[in-house]
């Protein structure tokens, strides 16, 4: 049996395929190397029962993740999976090539990650063209979770919500200035909680304010991460993750300025890609 992952930051989705079929679906915490050590992420899984109970039955397991971004990186993720997995072999990348596996249409295309951070990449098929870094959530992440959450709480702490989102805001969380910097300060895992609170900010998604903030953010992501291609005029550009399912009308709107084809918007890649590995892994 094989086991394939698709990690973001905030959560993990795993799928179990047997004898080329969908067999089992589960769900984890999200694992990032740049948060997680190997400890870390052995201790979540293994503490899982569901995981743990098939533990000895699995034979490879191929898993793409946030933070996936390097051999070093990749190890303390592999080396976690591993003591789990005991009789597995392990495959770790990154959550780009997920993305661009996911989107793959048989023509070269832009793929884009807007979820709790964001990304993109170029791929053709065989080769995976990064063309800027991701810089994460304090330097970048533009048109992410964790880029609106924070455009929410600065603007809650220098008072420029409008009054209407500003009580509602304070209703719904009721905390304070020393409590937003702790978590965002002095907590680990501050680009999940600036994320958290998209829920809240999708509440308000017809507001005139939240709107042009969306805007705002997507025409910033794909000003820095698409237009950065050569020729992204005349390429498809593919969005995953919910940012782009969410706020579908917002990221066509900035897409159309830049002069963006939009193709494929999925809010989650784990499907197309267990088919992808079904495809060519089905006797696993």
């Amino acid at each position: 049996m094989m086991l394939i992952a698709e990690s973001g930051s905030t959560k993990t989705d795993w799928v179990l395929v047997k004898n080329g079929v969908v067999y089992q679906r589960y769900k984890t915490m999200g694992y990032n190397p740049f948060f997680h050590n190997e400890t870390i992420i052995y201790n979540s899984i293994n503490q899982d029962r569901e995981m743990q109970s098939i533990s000895k039955q699995v034979d490879h397991v191929y898993f793409y993740g946030a933070g996936c971004s390097s051999n070093e990186l990749n190890a303390i993720v592999e080396k976690a999976l591993q003591r789990v997995f005991t009789k597995a072999s392990i495959l770790v990348d990154h959550d780009l090539l997920a993305c661009a596996l996911a989107t793959y249409q048989g023509e070269p295309a832009i793929s884009c990650i807007l979820g709790t951070g964001s990304n993109s990449c170029l791929f053709d098929g065989e080769n995976l063209i990064e063309q800027v870094p991701a810089l994460g959530y304090i330097l970048g992440d533009e048109g992410s979770g964790s880029y609106y959450g924070k455009k929410l709480l600065s603007d809650y702490l220098y008072n420029k919500l409008p009054e209407e989102i500003k009580t509602q805001f304070n209703t719904t969380f009721g905390i304070s200035k020393a409590e937003i910097f702790d978590n965002v300060y002095m907590k680990p895992h501050a680009n999940v909680y600036l994320a958290s609170f998209m829920r809240f900010i999708s509440s308000f998604s017809k507001h005139e304010y939240v709107d042009q903030m969306i805007k705002t953010g997507m025409k910033h992501f794909m000003s820095n991460h698409v237009c950065c291609f050569d020729n992204y005029s005349n390429m498809k550009v593919h969005f995953i993750g919910s940012m782009s399912f969410i706020f579908e009308k917002q990221l066509r709107f900035s897409a159309n300025e830049l002069n963006i084809s939009v193709g494929k918007i999925i809010k989650q890649p784990i499907d197309n890609l267990v088919n992808y590995h079904i495809k060519y892994y089905s006797n696993n």
